[in-house]
């Protein structure tokens, strides 16, 4: 298996750290508002590598956060925590306001059939996302060892960790400190006994701007809340155990957070904190960059709203190389939709074709290996959706050979294992409906067609459309 590794630039053969176990870790929401397009393409993301590890034979140990405090409007330390901003906004409390953008997150996530994280079970939430809020304790004792090895100061309002005592702080972005420095601005610097506007927040205090801050604890050096970028280290130093094997996030994670998550760990621990970092990029929507201004910041309620499955958006981001930008339309939409409807009805086809005591298609066989081929190359997922199209366009013409029932469950469950489309959980109709089928098979060929019509439109109101083919008629399950 290959991928790209933003820190060395280049796609690079992945085996992982010890044996065949794979330690990964994703950047999870911040649960101020809900997830929109561009976030919840992250989320299929991180999905289809974890999906194309495990088809490869590996055992993938994934942990996703949950970012419920300490996010403020910028990534320099400035503005409003978000989630104090969230209940602000709608007159609730910031453990309101947390619990139901995350309960809302999982309910996308089940929507568009991303995995569950498998390495950490909260024993406050009963559920397999650990939250910022859960590891206040094991953040302290890292600010603590930043402290002692002279790498964090304290002011009145924050302590920092100071940037420039790290010579290569920001190698994954490719802009070096010394770069940076050329183009920094001085003003925008909110504690004026911050050394360098590069320097980042890993605990603020709960004075000036912060008095009243909701959530906060108390800590060696005053009462107060951690800063965004701490959280990650400290939950991967303590569920899956550093140095991990890959790290993901999206492309505005290079610049900074990211950066400030290995400085924090290799300061502390003195190892890397990932061999890899993966990241995908941006969703545009018709073209341009999503805003609320610009009312475009769709979300997935937004998609079923208009009788779209949330698959067909899952089939979208897979249409597009994760290092591609993906544009958003409602038409791109609707066409990935029709689509995922061909790739439904291929796999009702086959429930239909199957004939038992023949063995399995080498065609099934050769297109499951070029599928595998292509996504374990970088995730290459549009060249194989174009493998997995040909032979849906080879059922549709009858040129494939009939296998055991058996069979095609499984190949339509190895395939869902890559692409999470739900292929393979298509079950057979009933002997009634089998019944009506062939009535109307009668009457059509009599051609009595109001009555072939009034049976395909019975059968069309329980979710079943017909498609008339020289090998006679097909039927497939309506998608809503």
């Amino acid at each position: 298996m290959k991928l790209y590794n933003t820190l060395t630039r280049k796609i690079e053969p992945f085996k992982p750290l010890h044996n065949k176990v794979v330690k990964f870790y994703s950047c999870g929401p911040t649960v101020y508002n809900y997830y929109h397009i561009g976030n919840l393409r992250n989320a299929i993301f991180n999905d289809t590598l974890r999906r194309t590890l495990e088809a490869n034979g590996l055992q993938v140990k994934h942990v996703m956060n949950i970012t419920d405090v300490g996010h403020l409007a910028s990534d320099a330390d400035d503005g409003d925590d978000k989630l104090e901003t969230g209940a602000e906004r709608e007159g609730k409390s910031v453990w309101e306001v947390a619990k139901h953008y995350t309960d809302a997150f999982k309910k996308d996530m089940k929507a568009i059939n991303v995995l569950d994280p498998n390495s950490y079970h909260s024993p406050k939430y009963n559920d397999p996302y650990p939250r910022a809020t859960e590891f206040i304790d094991q953040q302290i004792e890292l600010i603590q060892l930043l402290i002692n090895k002279g790498y964090a100061y304290k002011t009145k309002q924050a302590i920092y960790f100071e940037v420039s005592k790290l010579s290569d702080y920001g190698r994954l972005s490719g802009q070096l400190l010394n770069d940076k420095e050329v183009a920094s601005r001085k003003d925008v610097i909110t504690d004026k006994n911050k050394r360098s506007p590069h320097d980042f927040a890993v605990w603020f205090f709960t004075v000036d701007r912060f008095v009243g801050h909701t959530m906060h604890w108390d800590s060696p050096w005053g009462d107060g809340f951690p800063g965004w970028h701490l959280e990650c280290s400290a939950i991967v130093h303590s569920v899956l155990g550093d140095p991990i094997d890959i790290h993901t996030g999206g492309i505005d994670h290079i610049g900074t957070h990211h950066p400030n998550e290995m400085a924090q760990t290799e300061t502390a621990y003195g190892h890397k904190l990932s061999r890899f970092w993966v990241h995908n990029e941006f969703v545009l929507v018709d073209g341009t960059k999503m805003s609320k201004s610009k009312n475009n910041a769709y979300i997935l309620a937004d998609i079923v709203n208009r009788d779209i499955s949330p698959l067909a958006y899952r089939l979208l981001a897979l249409q597009a190389h994760y290092r591609t930008e993906l544009n958003f339309s409602w038409e791109n939409l609707q066409a990935a939709f029709i689509r995922l409807k061909d790739y439904q009805a291929m796999a009702d086809q086959l429930w239909q074709t199957s004939d038992k005591g023949k063995v399995l298609s080498k065609q099934l066989d050769d297109t499951y290996a070029l599928i595998l081929a292509s996504v374990s190359c970088d995730l290459n997922t549009p060249e194989a959706l174009a493998t997995l199209s040909r032979l849906e366009s080879d059922i549709k013409d009858g040129g494939i050979n009939k296998c055991a029932q058996e069979s095609y469950r499984n190949f339509l469950h190895m395939i869902d294992n890559i692409f999470g489309l739900q292929l393979s959980e298509t079950q057979d109709i009933t002997k009634e409906q089998k019944l009506l089928i062939i009535d109307r098979e009668k009457a059509r060929v009599a051609k009595i067609f109001s009555k072939a019509d009034g049976i395909r439109k019975e059968l069309l109101d329980k979710n079943i459309e017909l498609r008339d083919t020289a090998l006679g008629p097909i039927w497939s399950r309506t998608i809503s």
